[in-house]
Parts: C-alpha cells; structure tokens; sequence
C-alpha cells in the first residue's frame, strides 16, 4: 500500500488513465505532486460544457488554459457545449481558437452543441473546411451557410441536430461530396426547424437516420430522396415530410419506418407517394413498421396491391386496433417470414364493441403455412374476443411454427378465463411451443 505504483507509469500512460475521468477530476490530481502538476493537460478526450462553470469567464480561462498548453501533443475526442446562460457574449473568438488547435493535434472526434437561440454561423468561425482526420462530427444548433470549401476525407459518422441550411443543396453536397466515406449519418429536426426537403446521395453510407418532429408547426414539407447503393440500415421517424423515396437500397436491409406521408387524410397524392415508397424498400429483410404508417399502407391496399417483400424474413408491427383486420393482406406480402413481434394500440372505446369482438381473419397467407416460425405478441393480453381470435388465428393456421410467445395480464380472473380458452384451440404445429410470460 505504501508503494506508489501508479506513479511510476508513463506520462502518456498516466494521462490516458485522467482522459476517462471527468475533466474537474483530472484537474484535482494536478494536487498530487509537482510531476502530476500538468499531466492533466495530457488528456486526450476532453469535455467543455459552459453550464458547469460558475460563469463565462470561468469557462473561457478554463479552455485557454488547456488549448494554449504546449503539453498536448495530440486530441482524440473533444466535446464542446454553449448553454443559454452565455448568449449576451457577442465574441466567440475563443471557439475559433480552440478547434484551430484541436485540429492542429489531430481531433478525431468532435461534438459542438450551440444550446443558444441567437444562430451561429459554423462556416465563418470553425476552420473545419479540411479537417483531414476527422472520422465522427456532432453539430447542434449551428447554421451551415456553405459546404463548398468544406473536405472532411475520413469522416464515417455525422450528427446533424436541428441544423439550418439556406437551401438544399447544401445539405445534398455535405453529404455526397465533402463526406467520401461516410458510413452513418443521422439528422434530427425538430418542429419548427428547417423546413426544406432534401436529397442524400452516398456511395459509401450504410446507416441513415431521419428524426422530424411535428409538434406545433401544422404545414407539411417537401419530400426527401435517399439514393445510397450500400445502405443496410434506415430508420424513418418522419411526421412532416409529403414523400420519402428511397433508391438503391442494399438487398436485406434494415429498415424502422414512422412515416404518414404528410398531414391531412389519404388522397391521390398521398397514395402516389405510398406506391413510390413501396418500391423503393420491397427487397428490406428486416422491418419495423409503426401504426400511422400501418394505417396508411392498409388505406394503399384497398386500392392498389402491395408489392411483395421477398427478402424480409423479419417484422415487427405496432398497429391500432382496428386496423388488426388488414394484418393478413400485408402478410400475404411477405412469403417469407420467419419471425413476427406484433402489438396493438388498444381502443377501450372499441373493446366492447361488435366490431371488435366480431373480427375474423378470412385469408391464410402463404408465410403462416411455409416460413412463419416465431410469433411474439408484445401486448398484454386482456382476454377479450378480439386478442383470442388474434392467437387463435396463428396457432390454428401456422404449419411450422416453432413458438408462439404472449404476455398475459395480472389480473387473475381475466389470466384464468384466456387460459381455458386457450387451452381449447386446436394448434396447426405439432412442435410449436406456447411461451407464456
């Protein structure tokens, strides 16, 4: 106990150790001795929020102490966070400064939160234009005026949170020319925020997130177009945008979709954005599909057929109530299935009603006879006429299924009743194994 071990590593070593503390702990080890008196300075990852400090500057000295440091030869991740509570200082010279000399030790990985209404203008104070080794960019709340200088060679991954750009285009090339191998890319746009449509166009993007919020703001927006031959991974939570067109998409791929297609009922147009969405995502080998989006692709179907989604092998499906009854039309849809996680939006308004308690499915899709091996109803189940037709429905018509799990509620009356109700329905698959939990 008596023999300092620790102090006998390495600087570099050492400082790799303080990188995984908070930076105010760090900074207390400066205390220690006269050697650990500016090993703090050595860190490689750094966080500066502007909220932690008692005042502005505070935060500043702070930076200027660490970035002025001739001890750092090199800067692996470096977090940067404006709060509100700074938003009278006109002058952000020192954030210049500061990502000056975070690339001059090589940043790697840089996040910049602009938590300030007053915009600021990333183009006219960050020198990131050629940040060659650049492999993962965070950017919050900042306005992107031009992406025409801008190279990043290495960046794989990009953040963009409720960025503002002056037109489409600018967004459209950020991604396509500055970004050479860019593999993840996520854009989060907030109700109010920027309104424009927009295109990504990658040869090298494999996962893609879309976030657009509508809150407040009531009027829809253009659409957006993704063109990534690689991409195996989309997730859509988009409840703004007229159509989504996606093209090229990778063979099996991933796909989470939230879309309505704009606000207001299906019509012509809505239905023509449909079909186009459709077509692009039919070889998707793994889908999670929300119940808006359910709705709108059972309005589709009554109209015009699905396409049928040969690759998927995969689906999970939120639907609302009384929508249940368009489950075997997209079923038909997808041949193939092997695994479906299925829950519903309850209506109690329709739990006693003659819709409800009447539902019958009259179709047996191909999948339930030939693929479907796993079925998990990730809904408590209540007992009523509607969920035992449900399970009814797959333990009868499933000819190779291997597993049918349910959640059952905790109320020991109603648990009792579906459990003698279960227990009389014929089961279609001599190995199926009913799972309760």
């Amino acid at each position: 106990m008596e023999d300092d071990r620790i102090s006998q590593l390495p600087d570099q070593l050492i400082s790799q150790i303080l990188s995984h503390l908070p930076i105010k702990e760090s900074v207390k080890s400066s205390v220690l001795s006269t050697r650990w008196r500016s090993l703090w300075l050595w860190v490689t990852d750094l966080e500066l929020i502007s909220k932690d400090y008692p005042d502005f500057d505070a935060f500043v000295g702070f930076g200027e102490s660490f970035f002025d440091s001739n001890r750092v030869s090199s800067l692996h991740k470096l977090k940067l966070a404006i709060d509100e509570v700074y938003y009278e200082v006109d002058d952000v010279s020192y954030l210049t400064s500061w990502i000056d000399a975070a690339i001059k030790r090589k940043i790697q990985h840089l996040s910049f939160h602009w938590c300030v209404h007053r915009p600021f203008h990333m183009m006219n104070h960050l020198r990131l234009y050629n940040c060659e080794t650049l492999v993962y960019l965070d950017l919050l709340g900042v306005s992107i005026d031009n992406a025409e200088f801008v190279s990043f060679p290495c960046l794989k991954t990009m953040h963009l949170d409720d960025i503002l750009y002056p037109n489409e285009a600018t967004l459209e090339k950020l991604v396509s020319c500055c970004c050479p191998v860019l593999e993840e890319l996520k854009i989060f746009i907030s109700d109010g925020g920027d309104l424009k449509g927009f295109q990504v166009h990658s040869l090298s993007l494999k996962r893609f997130t879309l976030i657009r919020t509508c809150a407040f703001n009531f009027d829809s927006v253009p659409g957006v177009v993704i063109d990534a031959p690689l991409l195996c991974c989309l997730r859509i939570y988009d409840e703004k945008s007229e159509s989504f067109i996606v093209n090229n998409m990778k063979s099996n791929a991933q796909l989470v979709v939230s879309l309505v297609f704009g606000l207001g009922d299906f019509n012509e147009s809505k239905r023509s954005s449909i079909r186009s969405f459709l077509g692009g995502i039919s070889r998707v080998g793994d889908m999670t599909i929300h119940a808006d989006t359910f709705k709108r692709f059972c309005q589709y179907s009554k109209v015009e057929p699905l396409p049928q989604f040969g690759y998927m092998s995969d689906l999970a499906a939120e639907i609302c109530e009384p929508d249940l009854k368009c489950l075997p039309t997209f079923l038909e849809s997808c041949p193939n299935l092997k695994s479906l996680t299925l829950r519903w939006r309850r209506c109690y308004a329709l739990i006693r009603s003659q819709e409800m308690r009447r539902i019958r499915f009259s179709s047996v899709p191909k999948c339930l006879l030939s693929s479907l091996e796993f079925v998990y109803l990730k809904v408590r189940i209540l007992g009523c006429a509607a969920e035992t037709e449900i399970v009814r429905y797959f333990l009868e018509n499933s000819a190779i299924l291997k597993k049918l799990t349910l959640l059952l509620t905790e109320d020991s009356r109603r648990r009792k009743y579906f459990l003698e109700n279960l227990s009389r329905i014929p089961i279609g698959s001599p190995k199926c194994e009913v799972v309760i939990l």
